[in-house]
């Protein structure tokens, strides 16, 4: 039996390597002849960077000091340099501007920033980067991307003609967007990694939808939900572009659509792209199995996520899929629908739950032991 093993990362508990690794034991524990691939998955969130890393085989991570999500932060960042790519870099935003860089005391979209993510950004152009993945899930910010359009030398005005604060109170008060002088990276190919297809505005937009996760009050929400209809007005005006209701726009606080405006960029599917670059394709070749899976296997699992991802990869090339996952919330019924013929939950009600994200890797492993078991029985 040929078993190809494509996990994403449990987060706060294992990495994607490390789920790979445990489903992996797990699995040779009860088919001790069973071939195991392995080739670890992200969506362009958190650990995305680590990902690429491992699967590059050639890819060097180059550490910047950048501003955090607060503009009083100073963060340890950092990229993946990948010289086989043109050369290009891989940028996980979260790693500068992300959620996980607060207490949750010191969340609010209002006043985080994106400028830490420009600050990357400018690094690796500084590098010599003619090729840019931006992995944008994981942001603390709603700012629409003027942080790392004035981290790039994009100046955004007021009606004085004074630039405006790099943040989500700021969107409101631009007036006129006036473009850097040095255009040193109009000819870099940025490629934008989301797995959510939200546009800027409405209900379904960056305020409504990302805003309360970032910290935000239904009053904040109505002031960023304003602040980037007036910011989407001005991209129009004065760059030509309508990024009103372009699906991913909405992404990282309307940093999708940010980088639409400043960067010319591209928005592309984070799994499609991990899954290109893992060559996850060619290890599906011949297998029986994919094992896949993430911390909680839910309905967004089913829509842009990784597990999407790879069962429609998996079905292209004629095998079967299971997973493993922290917790299951979606019954037989509906996993079957999706594609999934076997599931199996980490998780136990009798441990409390620090404990069992402290213990991932062990769990997981006991987890794929238990879905050893029901791989090999005959069907």
């Amino acid at each position: 039996m040929k078993v190809v093993v494509a996990m994403d990362s449990f987060k706060g508990s294992a990495s994607a390597k490390q789920a790979c690794e445990s489903v992996q034991r797990g699995i040779l524990a009860r088919l001790p002849d069973a071939q195991i691939v392995m080739r670890p998955m992200a969506d362009g969130g958190e650990g995305t960077a680590e990902t690429l890393l491992e699967v590059s085989g050639d890819g060097e991570w180059v550490r910047v000091d950048t501003m955090g999500p607060l503009p009083s932060m100073s963060v340890e960042a950092g990229f993946v340099w990948l010289p086989r790519s043109g050369p290009g870099a891989l940028i996980e935003m979260a790693k500068a501007s992300g959620l996980e860089l607060l207490a949750t005391d010191q969340m609010d979209p209002m006043v985080t920033t994106t400028v830490g993510t420009g600050e990357l950004l400018a690094e690796a152009l500084q590098r010599g980067a003619k090729r840019i993945w931006l992995a944008i899930g994981g942001s603390a910010t709603v700012d629409g991307g003027i942080g790392v359009a004035e981290a790039l030398g994009w100046a955004l005005l007021d009606e004085k003609d004074q630039a405006v604060s790099p943040n989500g109170a700021g969107l409101r008060n631009i007036r006129r967007i006036k473009r850097p002088e040095c255009g040193a990276y109009s000819e870099v190919k940025v490629e934008v990694l989301c797995d959510v297809d939200n546009p800027l505005l409405g209900v379904r937009g960056a305020a409504h939808v990302f805003g309360p996760q970032k910290g935000a009050t239904a009053e904040m929400v109505e002031q960023l939900e304003a602040g980037l209809i007036n910011f989407a007005n001005v991209i129009e005006s004065d760059l030509g572009k309508d990024v009103r209701d372009i699906p991913g726009a909405g992404a990282a606080g309307g940093l999708g659509a940010g980088a639409i405006a400043f960067l010319n960029a591209k928005l592309v599917s984070g799994i499609d792209a991990v899954m290109d670059a893992s060559g996850l394709n060619e290890a599906l070749v011949d297998a029986d199995w994919v094992v896949t899976g993430e911390g909680c296997f839910d309905e967004q699992s089913l829509n842009g996520k990784v597990v999407s991802g790879v069962v429609k990869r998996a079905h292209q090339a004629g095998c079967k899929v299971a997973v493993v996952a922290g917790s299951i919330a979606l019954d037989t019924e509906t996993a079957q629908a999706g594609g999934v013929e076997e599931v199996e939950a980490v998780s136990s009600t009798k441990i409390p739950s620090e404990e069992a994200l402290a213990r991932g890797p062990e769990f997981i492993e006991v987890a794929a032991v238990r879905l050893a078991e029901k791989l090999k029985k005959p069907r």
